[in-house]
C-alpha cells in the first residue's frame, strides 16, 4: 500500500497544475509504473482535451510495457462518451492488467462505473489510496456534486485592531489594509475559482474591478447583489468586459451578452439562495470578497467551506468592524509583513 501512496501522491501532485483551467471537469493527474519506474505521466489539462490516463499512456516510449504496467489515477477513470472517449475502454484497449485508484467520482454519468467495468473485464483494481487527499485536491468538484452547492471561500483583509475598512472615504476605490503582494496571491487565487461575489456596497464604496489584471489567468464570473438596482453602468461590474450575474430583486431588467439578471428574496435566506443560483449556472466555486454584511450573512447562514484572512500590523482607530465568527486557526503564513490566516468549516 505505501508503494501505491507514493505513485498517488504523484498523480495529486500532476493534478494540480489543472487548477483554475478544467472546470467542470475535476483536476485529475496518473502515472503508469512498470517494475517500480515511473514510465509515463499525465494530467488534465482543460474540458474538451484529452484527460489525464492519455496524456500518461501517451507519453510511454515503449507501449510494449503497457501489457505489464499499473496505472495510477486520482480520480476513477470515466465510463462515459462526453466530448472525449472513456479512459476506461482506452485502458482495456491498452491491456493494461492493475489499475489503482484514488477515489470515486461523484460524478453521476461515472460513480463507480469506469471501475465495474474494469473489474468486469478481469482487471486488478485497487480504490480508495490516499482518498481523502484526493478528495481534498478536488473540494470544489465534490461539494458541487454531493451538495449541489458551490465550494465557498470568504477573504478579507483586517487591521491591526480588527477593521475591515474607515467608515467614511474620499474617494470611490478601495483603501488598501493589505499589501501589495498579498493582493497579487488574491488575483491568483480569482484565477482559480469560478466565480468572485460581493454585495453592494463594497460596488458603491470601492468600485472593483473583480478580475485577474495582477496575474496570469481567466477571469472569474463576477456576482454583484443589488436590490433595489443603486449599481448603474458607469461602474466596472457592468463594464460588460467579464460575465456578470447581478442578483437583484428588481424584475423585468434587460439582459446583454455579459450581465444576467438573477432575483432573489433578499429578506430571507439570501445566502441559501444564492447558492442555489451559482449551482443553477454549474459554478462550481466562489470566492466571496465583501463587504462585512455580506461575508457575516454567509457566516451566520454556516454556508462557507474556508476563509482566508489576511491581518495588517496597521491600525485605523475605528471603522467597519472584521465579519465574527468561530472557528480555529488551520495554517498561518506571513506574506511580507502581512499574517494570513486560514480557516476551515467542519461539520
Amino acid at each position: 500500500m505505501k508503494i501505491h501512496e507514493k505513485y498517488i501522491q504523484r498523480c495529486i501532485q500532476l493534478a494540480q497544475n489543472g487548477l483554475g483551467t478544467t472546470y467542470p471537469n475535476p483536476m485529475v493527474g496518473s502515472v503508469l509504473v512498470h517494475n517500480d519506474q515511473i514510465i509515463g505521466e499525465g494530467w488534465h489539462r482543460k474540458a474538451g482535451e484529452p484527460h489525464a490516463e492519455v496524456h500518461a499512456i501517451r507519453s510511454v516510449k515503449n507501449p510494449e510495457l503497457l501489457k505489464e504496467a499499473t496505472i495510477y489515477v486520482s480520480l476513477e477513470p470515466c465510463s462515459h462518451f462526453g466530448k472525449t472517449p472513456p479512459c476506461s475502454d482506452l485502458i482495456l484497449e491498452k491491456g493494461i492488467p492493475n489499475i489503482v485508484v484514488g477515489t470515486v467520482d461523484p460524478f453521476a454519468a461515472v460513480a463507480g462505473k469506469g471501475i465495474e467495468r474494469l473489474r468486469a473485464a478481469g482487471r486488478n483494481v485497487t480504490v480508495g489510496v490516499l482518498e481523502n487527499e484526493c478528495r481534498a485536491l478536488n473540494k470544489r468538484f465534490f461539494t458541487f456534486h454531493n451538495q449541489q452547492r458551490p465550494y465557498i471561500i470568504l477573504k478579507w483583509a483586517q487591521s491591526a485592531d480588527g477593521f475591515i475598512a474607515p467608515l467614511a472615504k474620499e474617494k470611490r476605490e478601495p483603501v488598501w489594509i493589505s499589501n501589495r503582494y498579498a493582493r497579487q496571491l488574491v488575483h491568483q487565487w480569482r484565477s482559480e475559482e469560478q466565480a468572485i461575489l460581493v454585495g453592494t456596497q463594497t460596488v458603491l464604496d470601492d468600485n472593483p474591478k473583480l478580475d485577474t489584471r495582477d496575474w496570469w489567468g481567466k477571469n472569474p464570473t463576477r456576482i454583484v447583489l443589488d436590490r433595489s438596482g443603486k449599481i448603474s453602468t458607469d461602474f466596472h461590474v457592468k463594464d460588460g468586459k467579464t460575465a456578470t450575474i447581478v442578483i437583484t430583486a428588481e424584475e423585468n431588467l434587460t439582459a446583454t451578452d455579459q450581465v444576467d439578471y438573477q432575483n432573489c428574496i433578499f429578506e430571507s435566506s439570501l445566502p441559501q439562495q444564492i447558492a442555489g443560483i451559482l449551482f443553477q449556472k454549474g459554478l462550481q466555486s466562489v470566492l466571496i470578497e465583501g463587504g462585512q454584511k455580506t461575508l457575516q450573512s454567509f457566516i451566520d447562514a454556516g454556508l462557507w467551506d474556508e476563509a482566508r484572512v489576511f491581518e495588517s500590523g496597521i491600525t485605523l482607530g475605528s471603522g467597519l468592524a472584521a465579519p465574527q465568527f468561530n472557528a480555529p486557526v488551520a495554517h498561518t503564513e506571513t506574506i511580507v509583513e502581512n499574517q494570513l490566516k486560514m480557516y476551515y468549516r467542519h461539520d
